[in-house]
Parts: structure tokens; C-alpha cells; sequence
């Protein structure tokens, strides 16, 4: 039995001696990989973390005392060592393990994750809490060096220091370039800054001193700038953290006796580590971009990998990349042309342009507010900003959409990746909402493709409009088409009549135009392209109404506040007494599956889309029928 099979909580975790860890830190990394290439999910960050997660669980009593992760890609080893071992090849597929830290799942998840940035506001939440309940349970978040670029994780440093609450930070710190920090010194530093002998002189020092104000505040300078010599964390320090490290994030015996030396120290706490994302696996260190995120079969050291069958079908582009391509057209022939993003810039599909036009490239880190207003101060100078962002993480910046640009009527195009039900990152990523949310602010254009050639044209469109634009398209490849060359502008709010049938009317917005063509050769059923949600093409929803009997809506997008309620509403205003048929995502967060299994489960399939109009239709004819004889 290996070391890693008898650990089945960290309790198990604390029978261990200090010499013992390093085993599990290679036990854990080598179940990883193995699992992983059997199941794929998120590596780098997860080996990254493999000594910090052995450590927390080493030094604190969880769950008793509350651990915080920071979007959760870095979590898995915390699942392991948690009781979910066994479970982690079902990570990220339907009714396995979730993607990332979830409450619902284990009493050692303290806080939901999955967006960036929230560990610190969240932990602050729990201390609080525990001080007005009298508890003396104490609380960790983990953030990542990325994480801590958000706005919100400094508002939540600045509270937290200047209400002294007990809160240890720890950042993980897996920037490469700052990696000569660690050694010897910094450890010894660390070791140092963290022991109760210099805790107490610090404190006693400063009593003494600030009875002699002059020479409290040299005494206050000196020490800043000697820390600031030796530790980059004069920042921190000045938000009312004592800081502490940087330490080697794998070197487990200094992680130890820094953590339990930090443990006895009251108020706000923050411990540094440098640590390599895709520790131990050579291929995800050298490339931590590639390997974030890893299919099944990446493996090549497993004997139970199997070489793929080449495909006969040609190689189809995602949206991702029909719009990187697009932006670098359009740059080339509107040098006003600038594009943005919150860290996104290889899932965006933005590295060509980011190489080919670096000055008009702005990443702008895990800020999606700041990417929004700096659009708009952009846009007010005559420039053309694009800001290329996941559906799920234009939410964080909503305030920003409606108060910056779209109060003020500025052309800013929104594209907007990953739209829909996204597959095994679960309801945290899902593009549910932006249907719902775009529609109801004013002055915007909002837009939905049904396939490549369509996404292009209505970026070329949103770019040339002069007001607030959105284009949403899904995660992956649309439905197989020739790419045209170029792209044109669209007429704003017209709609494409696709196919045209009898007595049902599908009006599909977006990515589920294939499904709909494909119900509507069932049902001989009309089919349109509305392609805009904002405007909609409220003509053509009229005369489908008056042609046809049933009007059916269509679109991955929540139900609630969807396009379907602006046809609905179209409908109404113009007393139309069709039998009217929504079908989306239903009012609930849609668990992780494979996309497919997720479209399923929605009703939004070829055959549950034929199924539920089926129905709809036969309970009404039912009805029908028992009204007249009732009438006779």
C-alpha cells in the first residue's frame, strides 16, 4: 500500500512525521498525472500547490479551521488529501467530482469558487464571523499571484488590515521570474519574521517608541526600508499585514514551521511563496500555458497511452480563433483598432494579434472592470476598442457596461467568448445570463451567430456601428462551413428566413440554428435565423405570427429574461394570440457534463427540442378539441 492510500483525511495527513511529507508530495503528483491522463482537468496549478496543500492540511485543523481556495484550478491536491481521492477520475464530468471547490461537496470546501479573487473578501467573512460568535477558529485563504491583480482582492487586503483581523493570506506566488528570490536567504528571512522572539521585540519596540513620536516614525521608516531591501512585501505592510517570506512553496519543512510559527500570531497574516506551476511533470514546467488545462492521454510517460486514429475530417476552427484571425484583418485596415482583455489572451485567441500588433494590445490582468472603463476611455478619443471577454466573467463587470459605456453611447464592441453551457467547468463558467443582461441595458447592439462566417460578419458589424455592441458565441467549433474571405457588415436587426414550412414557426437565436434546422425538416416547420437580439426583428416576428399558429423561441441562454421574453413581449404588443413556446436553459444552474450531456439535460438536443414542441403542440390540440365539444 502506498503512502497516499493510507491518507483518507487530513487527520490521517497529521499522524505523519515532517519526514514523511515529501513521499506524499510525490505520491500525490504521480496520482495526478495518472489520473489526469485517464480523465484530463486542470494539472499545472494543481502540482504547483502540491506542497501547500500537504502543509495547510499539516499545520491547521481543518475543517474546523476554515481553508480558502482562490478559484479552485490549484485545488485538486486539496481534494486528494480531503477523502475524494478515489473519486478523482470523475473529476469535471456528470455526477462526478465538480471542478473546483464546492460547498455542497465536502465540509472541507469552506467556499465555493471558480471566478478569481474572492479568497480574501470571502475569508475576511469567516473571521469576522467567528470573532462575533466568540470562536477561535482560525482562517486561510490561498491566492494565486494572478488572482491578486483584481481590484477586489486589494479592497478585501485593505479592510482586512485595518480592522486587525485574524487572517492569514497566503499568495502563491508562481511567476518564474521572481523565482531568485527563493533560497537559503529568503528562507531564512522568512523563518525569522515569522518567530515569536522577533513578533515580540517588534511589538514591544514599537510600544517603547511611539512614546518618543520622532523617533517612532524614523524608528517606523527604518524598519520599512530595511524589509523593503530584503522582501518585497512593504505593501502588504502598509495595508496592516505583517509579511512574511517569500519561501520555496516546495520546500515542505520551511512551509511547516513558517505556517505554525504564523498560527500563534494574531491579526492579519500574510505568507509569500514562489512556487512552478507543473512542479515535477518537466513538460507542464517548461509550458504551464498548455498544461493548465490537459485532455485525457497527455501523459506520454503512461504505458496506457494509446496514439490517437488520425481523423479524415478536416480540422474545423473554433470561434476562438475565427475571431483572433478576424481582429488581426481588421487591425491591418483600422489602425484606430486597439483590443483588450482580463487575462485571456490564449482562450480568447488573441496571441497573433498580441504578437503582430503588441502596441495595440492591453491585457490587463484579472481585472474585468478596468478592462471596461479603460474601452471606454478608449473609445472617447476616436479609438476602436475591442474587448474580448468569457460571457461568465463579463458579469463582474456589468456596472461598468451599463454607467461607462452604454450610459455614455460609446462604440465599444464586446466579444464575447464561451457563451452558453461551456462542458466540465460546470455553472461557474456557463454564458447563462448574457442573453438576459445585455437585453435590458440600453443604446446596445446584441448579437448571436449561427456558425463562423456569421461571427465575423457581425464583429465587422458590432466594429462598425457607432454605439455599444455585443457578439456572444460559444466554447470550441460551430456547425462545418467554408470560411469566406473577409467579412461584410450586417443590416442592424434583420433577421434570415433559413426554411420555410407550415403552421410552426422556430425563431433560433444563435448557436442553436442546426438544431433548429433539424427539427424544423421534422415538423415541416419554418425556421428563422434572428441573429439579433437587440434590435430584434420585430417584422419578421410578425409576420411569422401571422403566418403560422405556434411560434417557437430557441437559444442557449437562460429562459428567464431570455430573447424568447423579447419575442414574447413583441407578440403581446401587437395582440397576437399565437401559441407561444420558450425553450432555453432552464431556471437553475446547469451542472458540469460534457456539452452534449449538458444540452440534454436542458431540453436543448435536436431530439428533446422535437420531444418538448411534440407536446406542447398535442396537449394544445387536446385542449382544442375539449373546448369545442364543451362549447357544443
Amino acid at each position: 500500500m502506498s503512502i497516499l492510500e493510507q491518507i483518507n483525511s487530513p487527520e490521517d495527513l497529521r499522524r505523519l512525521s515532517l519526514t514523511k511529507l515529501p513521499e506524499v508530495a510525490t505520491s500525490i503528483r504521480e496520482f495526478m498525472l495518472e489520473t489526469l491522463n485517464q480523465a484530463g482537468g486542470h494539472l499545472g496549478a494543481g502540482l504547483g500547490a502540491v506542497e501547500l496543500a500537504i502543509a495547510l492540511h499539516y499545520v491547521f485543523n481543518t475543517p474546523h479551521d476554515r481553508l480558502i481556495w482562490d478559484v479552485g484550478h490549484q485545488a485538486y491536491p486539496h481534494k486528494i488529501l480531503t477523502g475524494r481521492r478515489d473519486k478523482l477520475h470523475t473529476i469535471r464530468q456528470k455526477n462526478g467530482l465538480a471542478p473546483f471547490p464546492r460547498r455542497e461537496e465536502s465540509p472541507f470546501d469552506a467556499f465555493g469558487v471558480g471566478h478569481s479573487s474572492t479568497s480574501i473578501s470571502a475569508g475576511l467573512g469567516f473571521s469576522l464571523a467567528f470573532k462575533q460568535q466568540g470562536l477561535a477558529n482560525k482562517v486561510i485563504s490561498v491566492i494565486g499571484d494572478g488572482a491578486m491583480s483584481a481590484g477586489m482582492a486589494f479592497e478585501a487586503l485593505n479592510h482586512a488590515g485595518d480592522l486587525k483581523a485574524d487572517l492569514l493570506v497566503v499568495l502563491n506566488d508562481n511567476d518564474m521570474s521572481i523565482s531568485g528570490n527563493v533560497g537559503a536567504l529568503s528562507n531564512y528571512f522568512a523563518r525569522i519574521l515569522s518567530s515569536k522572539l522577533y513578533t515580540s521585540m517588534r511589538k514591544s519596540g514599537k510600544d517603547v517608541l511611539k512614546r518618543i513620536p520622532p523617533v517612532w516614525e524614523l524608528a517606523r521608516k527604518t524598519e520599512e526600508h530595511l524589509k523593503g531591501m530584503i522582501v518585497p512585501g512593504t505593501l502588504f505592510e502598509e495595508m496592516g499585514f505583517n509579511y512574511i517570506g517569500p519561501i520555496d512553496g516546495h520546500d515542505l519543512s520551511t512551509l511547516v514551521k513558517t505556517l505554525q510559527n504564523v498560527k500563534e500570531i494574531k491579526g492579519p497574516q500574510l505568507v509569500h511563496t514562489i512556487t512552478h506551476k507543473g512542479k515535477g511533470y518537466p513538460p507542464a514546467e517548461a509550458d504551464p500555458i498548455k498544461y493548465h488545462g490537459v485532455n485525457k492521454g497527455f501523459y506520454q510517460a503512461s504505458p496506457k497511452v494509446v496514439a490517437p486514429a488520425l481523423s479524415s475530417q478536416p480540422k474545423m476552427a473554433t470561434y476562438s480563433e475565427i475571431f483572433g484571425d478576424w481582429l488581426c484583418e481588421m487591425a491591418a485596415k483600422e489602425p484606430n483598432l486597439v483590443a483588450i482583455t482580463p487575462a485571456m489572451c490564449e482562450g480568447s485567441g488573441m496571441v497573433r494579434f498580441a504578437k503582430e500588433f503588441p502596441e495595440r494590445y492591453f491585457d490587463v490582468a484579472i481585472a474585468e472592470q478596468h478592462s471596461v472603463t479603460l474601452a471606454a476611455g478608449f473609445a472617447c478619443e476616436k479609438m476602436k476598442p475591442v474587448v474580448a471577454i468569457y460571457s461568465t466573467f463579463l458579469q463582474r463587470a456589468y456596472d461598468q457596461l451599463i454607467h461607462d459605456v452604454a450610459l455614455q453611447n460609446l462604440p465599444v464592441l464586446f466579444a464575447i467568448d464561451r457563451a452558453g453551457l461551456v462542458g466540465g467547468d460546470g455553472p461557474t463558467h456557463n454564458g447563462s445570463f448574457d442573453l438576459s443582461y445585455l437585453r435590458a441595458i440600453p443604446n446596445m447592439i446584441v448579437m448571436a451567430p449561427a456558425d463562423a462566417n456569421e461571427c465575423k460578419d457581425m464583429l465587422t458589424t458590432g466594429l462598425m456601428a457607432n454605439c455599444p455592441a455585443a457578439v456572444r458565441y460559444p466554447r470550441g467549433q460551430g456547425p462545418l462551413v467554408t470560411l469566406n474571405e473577409g467579412s461584410k457588415a450586417l443590416p442592424i436587426g434583420k433577421a434570415a428566413l433559413c426554411r420555410k414550412g407550415k403552421d410552426i414557426a422556430i425563431l433560433s437565436f444563435g448557436a442553436m440554428l442546426a438544431n433548429g434546422l433539424k427539427v424544423g425538416e421534422e415538423l415541416n416547420a419554418t425556421v428563422v435565423n434572428m441573429r439579433f437580439v437587440k434590435p430584434l426583428d420585430e417584422a419578421m416576428i410578425i409576420e411569422m405570427a401571422k403566418q403560422h399558429d405556434y411560434i417557437v423561441t430557441l437559444e442557449e441562454n437562460a429562459v428567464m429574461g431570455g430573447a424568447g421574453e423579447g419575442v414574447n413581449a413583441c407578440l403581446l404588443a401587437n395582440h397576437s394570440r399565437n401559441q407561444i413556446i420558450n425553450i432555453g436553459i432552464p431556471d437553475h444552474f446547469v451542472e458540469h457534463a460534457s456539452p452534449e450531456e449538458m444540452l440534454e439535460s436542458c431540453g436543448l438536443s435536436a431530439s428533446r427540442i422535437l420531444t418538448t414542441i411534440q407536446q406542447k403542440v398535442r396537449k394544445h390540440s387536446c385542449n382544442e378539441v375539449k373546448s369545442t365539444v364543451q362549447s357544443l
